[in-house]
């Protein structure tokens, strides 16, 4: 039975809400406790680090809880609902750092409340990614269904783009601490809101009993399944390199772009950014996918990315007075971070059925634990690298909001990291995919009707 509008578009409500938080951690918390709070950058980045260690044990953990959950309302659906409660309090607390708390004692608030966030979005995370091979039948559903969440997830993260800075504000004025304070609650009511639409309104085919792993066998299913390794692989450095430069791009118009309005520049230009990432996941990869396989529009987006990132540099070094002529890369970029948002995705899930053909396991939650620990781990490398950064080039904190002169130098190596590092790391990662990935789509088809002749055997033997 094929899904219903009202179902896609409760799965896509979902992505909203739950990629508005994610966005508002990824991008946001470094600034917050960094630059807002006063935390050294370095401090700071190995707590983020830390905690994405500690996930590489919690995920995989959430996993297999979700993998043995039976009840009446599914598998998925319980803990989507736990996870998100929760996770919108922890969000809420992540930004809402006590005033009297200074030095040792904020750092530890700040690293516990970062962990616990961490947890509670793992408990959410996985089951929502997980539910996409659980009532789809594979094919060109799935990746419909895959591309809307991801298109609306994008949506979420530039909504969290657009307006965090101006949100802030408009809660604080120059006072940042309260200003997170209040916008963060209101994701979190938004985030509850959303979630909730999704669990009423989505219910899985079926709870086909799969047969689960302890932590060590889950590390050791995503070696068996060498092409859910080849994605996550390359998720972890397309993630990684993406991120680097969102946690540094408000550094870099705060310091170097400068100027009074130095918000409004940044929100202009996260405006045009994040338009045009929704409209690469909603019409460019569409248009795209008409006239090239998955695996070609892949290669696509990362031609677009690097010819991004290097007009972004060129442009640093020619033309500062202009925030228009930084949409050129940002159409670039943007662009090439919505697609292959959508497409790893994709990838990701159809490595769910290889696995089944391949190890007679199918293993949704053990898949796609590995991608929630993943993308956080490429946040954690991230963070890491941009609080190094930020402390080596002394872009330090303290300015109560307000743009500062800093040294050439300074603004040269901002510049670099933002733009040659990501450019490495998405150079590895089309040497992987290129390597590793063989999921074209005749195979992907081809596995896809081994299943269904699977299932009614399976059937057939259950009748008799």
């Amino acid at each position: 039975m094929k899904l219903g509008l009202k179902e896609k578009a409760s799965y896509g409500i979902g992505a909203v809400g739950k990629d508005m938080v994610y966005m508002l951690s990824a991008s946001y918390v470094l600034y917050y406790y960094q630059d807002v709070c006063g935390i050294n950058a370095v401090a700071m980045g190995i707590i983020l680090m830390a905690a994405r260690v500690f996930d590489a044990f919690n995920d995989p953990v959430m996993g297999v809880v979700v993998a043995k959950t039976r009840t009446r309302y599914g598998k998925f659906r319980p803990w989507l609902l736990i996870g998100t409660l929760t996770n919108a309090v922890m969000l809420y607390l992540l930004f809402a750092a006590p005033v009297d708390l200074s030095g040792a004692g904020l750092v530890a608030y700040a690293a516990v409340i970062y962990i616990l966030w961490g947890v509670t979005y793992t408990m959410m995370d996985i089951p929502y990614w997980s539910m996409i091979p659980a009532f789809t039948e594979g094919g060109k559903e799935r990746e419909g269904l895959t591309t809307l969440a991801r298109s609306c997830a994008g949506v979420g993260s530039a909504i969290i783009t657009i307006i965090t800075v101006k949100g802030v504000e408009l809660f604080g004025g120059e006072n940042e601490m309260k200003g997170f304070k209040y916008f963060s609650l209101c994701v979190a009511v938004l985030f509850i809101i959303f979630i909730g639409i999704t669990c009423i309104n989505i219910k899985e085919k079926s709870n086909i009993d799969i047969k689960t792993a302890g932590v060590k066998d889950m590390f050791k299913a995503l070696f068996s399944n060498d092409q859910a390794l080849a994605v996550v692989i390359t998720i972890v450095l397309v993630n990684t390199s993406v991120y680097i430069t969102s946690n540094l791009v408000i550094y870099f118009f705060k310091y170097d772009f400068g100027g009074e309005k130095w918000r409004d520049s940044y929100t202009l230009f996260n405006i045009f950014g994040g338009g045009i990432q929704i409209l690469s996941m909603m019409l460019f990869f569409p248009v795209l996918r008409k006239f090239f396989t998955t695996i070609k529009v892949f290669y696509i987006s990362f031609g677009m990315a690097i010819l991004g990132y290097a007009s972004l540099l060129c442009l640093t070094f020619i033309n500062m007075s202009n925030v228009f002529l930084l949409f050129v890369p940002a159409f670039f970029i943007f662009s090439a971070n919505g697609m292959l948002t959508v497409l790893t995705t994709i990838f990701l899930a159809n490595t769910v059925d290889y696995g089944e053909i391949r190890n007679n396991r199918r293993d949704e939650s053990v898949i796609f634990s590995m991608q929630t620990f993943v993308v956080k781990l490429a946040s954690g490398v991230a963070a890491l690298i941009a609080s190094i950064c930020l402390y080596i080039f002394n872009l330090s904190d303290d300015t109560e909001g307000a743009a500062v002169e800093v040294a050439t130098s300074s603004k040269l190596g901002l510049r670099m990291t933002m733009t040659v590092v990501p450019v490495l790391g998405l150079l590895i990662a089309v040497f992987v995919f290129y390597k590793k990935y063989l999921l074209t789509e005749e195979k992907v088809m081809e596995l896809a009707a081994q299943i269904k002749e699977k299932r009614r055997k399976e059937e057939l033997a259950d009748d008799n």
